[in-house]
C-alpha cells in the first residue's frame, strides 16, 4: 500500500515542487505549501487569514503561530482526509511538533518523509539558469545561497528529527525528473 500522508523536504531547487506535482496526479491527495495555505486563509477571510494578510503587507515573516494555525485549518479540510502532501511546512523542529500535534488531534500520522538529496553547487546552478530564463532579477545568486543557508540552519535538523520517528526516506534528486519519480515511488511503496 502507498504512503498518502507525506512531507517533502529539501533544499531550494532540490525538486519539492515538481515532484509533489507528480504525486498529486498519481495519489489523487492535495499539495500543501505554506504560501498556499496562506494565501487560502486570506482569500476566505478566517481570522488567521486576516492577521497573516496584515503581516505579510508590511513584508514580514509569519510567525509560527500563525502558520501553525493555518495549517490546522487546512489539514482539517476533507479534501485531506485521504492524505495530504505537504511542501514547505514544517520549516523548524518546532513546526514539526506542532504537526504531530495537529495530527494526534486529527488522529492521524505521517506516514512518511521525503527528503530530496542534491548538491548544493548543481542546485545554485540549477537556479541561477532558472532565474536567468524566468526573468528573475531577485533570485540571484547571493540571495540563492543565502535560502540554502536558511534551509541548512533551519529546515535540514528535520531530517534527523524524522529519521528518529522512523519515517524518514533519502532520495537522490539528481538525474531526471521522472528517475527522481520513480525513487519517490519506490520509497512511499
Amino acid at each position: 500500500m502507498m504512503a498518502t500522508r507525506l512531507l517533502l523536504l529539501g533544499p531550494p531547487g532540490a525538486g519539492k515542487g515538481t515532484q509533489a506535482q507528480l504525486l498529486v496526479e498519481r495519489l489523487g491527495i492535495p499539495q500543501i505549501s505554506t504560501g498556499d495555505m496562506l494565501r487560502a486563509a486570506v482569500s476566505a477571510g478566517t481570522e488567521l487569514g486576516r492577521r497573516a494578510e496584515a503581516i505579510m503587507a508590511r513584508g514580514d515573516l509569519v510567525s509560527d503561530e500563525i502558520v501553525v494555525g493555518v495549517a490546522r485549518e487546512r489539514l482539517g479540510q476533507s479534501d485531506c482526509s485521504a492524505g495530504f502532501i505537504l511542501d514547505g511546512f514544517p520549516r523548524t523542529v518546532g513546526q514539526a511538533r506542532a504537526l504531530d500535534g495537529i495530527l494526534e488531534d486529527f488522529e492521524s500520522r505521517l506516514e512518511c518523509c521525503v527528503a530530496i538529496v542534491a548538491d548544493d553547487e548543481a542546485l545554485v546552478e540549477r537556479l541561477v539558469k532558472r532565474a536567468a530564463i524566468e526573468g528573475r532579477d531577485d533570485d540571484d545568486e547571493a540571495t540563492i545561497r543565502h535560502r540554502m543557508g536558511v534551509y541548512h540552519e533551519q529546515t535540514a535538523p528535520l531530517v534527523d528529527y524524522y529519521r528518529e520517528q522512523g519515517v524518514l526516506a533519502e532520495v537522490d534528486g539528481s538525474g531526471s525528473v521522472e528517475a527522481v519519480a520513480e525513487r519517490v515511488t519506490e520509497v512511499i511503496s
